[in-house]
């Protein structure tokens, strides 16, 4: 109806036989709630630029997406996605699942870098993550029903543990998903983030072996997730590579924990007592069986040397402090994030991206 508004501004008009007074296209009406086309008015560029430098997309020059977003501010605009949400049918957000017990996800750094490098990449799109633990069969069905409600654009999947339905019920549904580790079953379907696992394990058992240690073994992680599968595969490689293999009793079940660790080094310590070295899944692992072993009275690294995986802060504060393999775990949270906003916008991305590892000396070995 103010189509005419930038040629008349500022002059009464009759249209209709109603009077209007014609504002300022760049100046919301005092107490209105500031629209967009106030902010492209404002901004000097078209209703359709304005939107898409507002929903994040990437087909905008620098000047325009400046001028756009200074202008919003300037305004106090913001976008009403409850109304955007009926036209594009997004929710403009993503849920980030974590397959554990809360008493898990807290006390394991691994989780809180994921997170974080998730939660970067999404805000950067604009976008919401929405943060789920989901451990039993009633919260997952719950977390079913919550994503076929339409309430999440995709969904990135943390510690999966074995063939579990969940990935494929959510592509079902047309919801993107992204997994955080390579497909317990290789199905080809699924996309996935993951760590050079199998490079990562074969390095720790590597160098252990090229210090000499004669007794090399190791606490796995969870055999039913593929980080662990995967791990002890490297283990094993390593061995073979150097035309050993494991003898009965060298290896320990462990669940990526500290008590696990501490409890399978136990184990361990009875079925092979001469054991001068340990390959453990996870750092939280290695800190678990430092623990025991100090309570036993050996010396690490001289009576035996242990290695870990992951590289968490905690690693350097051990004693003696940890040599580990370092994973880019706040990176594997941007990837999941990057791949799973490419999906949601129908870009070509790989299936399985798989990021590089380092070994990281320091005391223990």
């Amino acid at each position: 109806m103010l189509a005419c508004a930038r040629a008349c501004r500022g002059r009464a008009q009759r249209w209709k036989g109603v009077s209007i007074v014609a504002q300022d296209a760049g100046v919301p009406s005092p107490g209105a709630r500031p629209t967009l086309e106030v902010v492209a008015a404002r901004a000097g560029v078209s209703r359709a630029t304005a939107s898409r430098v507002l929903r994040g997309a990437s087909n905008v020059s620098a000047d325009a997406r400046e001028a756009v977003l200074r202008a919003a501010d300037e305004v106090s605009y913001q976008v009403n996605r409850a109304a955007r949400s009926l036209v594009t049918r997004r929710s403009d957000s993503v849920a980030f699942l974590v397959a554990e017990n809360e008493e898990r996800m807290f006390h394991d750094p691994y989780f809180h870098g994921i997170l974080r490098g998730a939660q970067a990449e999404v805000a950067a799109a604009g976008l919401q993550l929405v943060f789920v633990i989901a451990a039993t069969a009633t919260e997952v069905h719950n977390f079913e029903h919550f994503v076929a409600g339409g309430h999440a654009d995709g969904v990135l999947l943390i510690s999966l543990h074995g063939d579990s339905h969940l990935p494929r019920h959510l592509e079902s549904m047309g919801v993107p998903t992204v997994l955080n580790g390579r497909p317990y079953e290789s199905s080809g379907l699924l996309y996935s983030v993951d760590s050079d696992n199998q490079t990562g394990a074969r390095l720790a058992t590597a160098l252990l072996l090229d210090r000499g240690s004669r007794c090399v073994t190791t606490i796995t992680g969870p055999l039913d997730m593929s980080a662990g599968q995967d791990r002890v595969a490297g283990y094993r490689s390593a061995l073979a590579a150097a035309g050993r293999r494991p003898e009965h009793g060298w290896e320990a079940a462990g669940d990526f924990t500290v008590d696990g660790g501490a409890s399978a080094m136990r184990v361990l310590l009875q079925r092979a007592p001469d054991l001068d070295a340990v390959f453990a899944a996870s750092d939280l692992t290695a800190i678990g069986a430092l623990r025991v072993l100090a309570e036993r009275g050996l010396r690490v690294p001289e009576d035996v040397a242990v290695v870990g995986f992951d590289d968490i802060l905690e690693a350097r504060n051990t004693s003696p402090p940890l040599t580990t393999i370092r994973q880019p775990i706040n990176d594997l949270g941007r990837t999941m994030a990057r791949v799973l906003l490419s999906r949601i916008h129908n870009t070509e991305v790989a299936l399985s991206t798989i990021l590089p590892v380092e070994l990281i000396r320091r005391g223990s070995a």
